[in-house]
């Protein structure tokens, strides 16, 4: 790879050992992409939560501390693994708080802001057109590519970490301006209306591309999405496809018109119909059994849905063998808190958990020392993943989801 003279200083060392190691290993992550170069990039975002590090990730982040290591450039974290205030009424144990908070002290001492979201894009800096980034949470990197035009690969936790210490990362994938052009091209028959229908719409079009390198164009959206709305498109089509990049035609901004986005002719087009929604709901089933957890998380609440939750519970009363938990992030959770929406959430029984997601946040351990199997979010995100955790997962809106917390089965 060609290299700067910073370049080739940080592999000298002479910015010290933990510099010398993120340059090395980025460029170990250039050669095996083919890049040329590296990209300076403003902002890093890692995903580091304590279940995925282990004991052995938040040692190497204690060393790079302790080597002098700091970051170069803001760096910011996604959901933690625990809720301090809250791990002992989750089940959660003294080790998995222990080894939260050596990471928060590791993270500390690198610089980094521990931010703790997957909704950075909605609470802190977001991006803008053409800024390179180096972003880890798929959620956070298919919207901040597709919804704010800025570039960034998914990066994983050592990655992101190597470009904060730097401020560099290869140029390759989707730095590069002919990796953002359509691949794939889908008609939207029928209008989603609603959160959990532009979620299942990205797992419908996420299933379809299936690769990473893949970026599916969409037609035929007839009115502007709101921001949530696009949150849960993204984070569902990376869930489902590792599409890290989709175009909407007309609304999103690389894609003012078709021909904007496709060299030559565009491929044919798959139709998205209601049937396609209704199947890919059913899909998950559940109706008459008992619910044990209703869960909003993956991605995070914002303030707006936040606000949601707070009226649909208001005067009613989570059932006593059912839980809810709600997940947003530090900043939103502050917002509530100002405006009495936490504590009218939690005087149904729900708790609202600060800075974690529930599938990050030891899931299965949790599943196991509750009791709980059988679980009910608008999330099409979560309800992909969590299957794996020990879950038999069902699919439903907002409003559904909370009629059947307070029912205590599915609605």
């Amino acid at each position: 790879m060609k290299l700067t003279d910073e370049e080739r200083a940080m592999l000298a060392g002479e910015f010290g050992q933990p510099c010398k190691w993120a340059i090395e290993h980025m460029m170990q992550v250039g050669r095996l992409f083919d890049a040329e170069d590296f990209v300076p990039v403003s902002q890093a975002h890692m995903m580091a939560d304590p279940e995925s590090l282990g004991d052995a990730g938040v040692r190497f982040l204690e060393e790079q501390a302790a080597g002098g290591g700091r970051v170069r450039i803001p760096m910011i974290t996604d959901p933690r693994g625990v809720d301090l205030s809250y791990y002992k009424e989750l089940g959660q144990t003294e080790d998995m708080a222990n080894l939260e908070r050596r990471t928060i002290a590791a993270c500390g001492k690198l610089g980094i802001l521990m931010t703790d979201t997957c909704i950075n894009y909605q609470t802190i800096m977001p991006p803008v057109r053409g800024d390179h980034v180096a972003f880890g949470d798929t959620g956070v990197v298919i919207y901040c590519n597709s919804v704010l035009g800025a570039y960034s690969n998914f990066e994983g936790g050592p990655s992101a970490l190597a470009a904060g210490l730097t401020g560099r990362t290869p140029r390759y994938g989707l730095h590069l301006d002919a990796k953002r052009r359509g691949t794939r091209r889908f008609v939207v028959r029928h209008q989603p209306r609603g959160l959990t229908d532009w979620g299942i719409l990205g797992g419908i079009v996420g299933r379809a591309s299936g690769s990473y390198w893949q970026v599916p164009v969409i037609e035929g959206i007839e009115h502007a999405p709101s921001s949530d709305d696009m949150k849960h498109l993204g984070a569902a089509m990376a869930s489902y496809g590792s599409t890290p990049l989709f175009h909407i035609v007309g609304v999103t901004p690389e894609a003012p018109m078709l021909a904007a986005v496709f060299d030559g002719t565009p491929p044919p087009a798959t139709e998205i119909t209601e049937t396609d929604y209704r199947d890919f709901q059913g899909s998950f089933g559940g109706r008459g059994e008992k619910v044990d957890v209703v869960v909003f998380a993956a991605p995070q609440l914002s303030l707006i849905e936040m606000s949601r939750v707070a009226e649909l519970l208001d005067g009613r009363h989570i059932h006593a063998d059912t839980a809810m938990i709600v997940c947003t992030s530090p900043p939103v959770a502050a917002d509530c808190d100002r405006l009495g929406l936490t504590a009218r959430i939690e005087a149904s029984g729900a708790k609202v958990l600060r800075g974690t997601c529930f599938y990050q946040q030891y899931a299965r351990e949790m599943g196991e020392a509750n009791g709980w199997r059988r679980l009910l979010s608008n999330s099409t995100k979560i309800v992909n993943i969590i299957g794996g955790y020990g879950y038999q997962p069902s699919l439903a809106s907002m409003e559904a989801c909370v009629d059947s917390a307070v029912a205590g089965e599915i609605v």
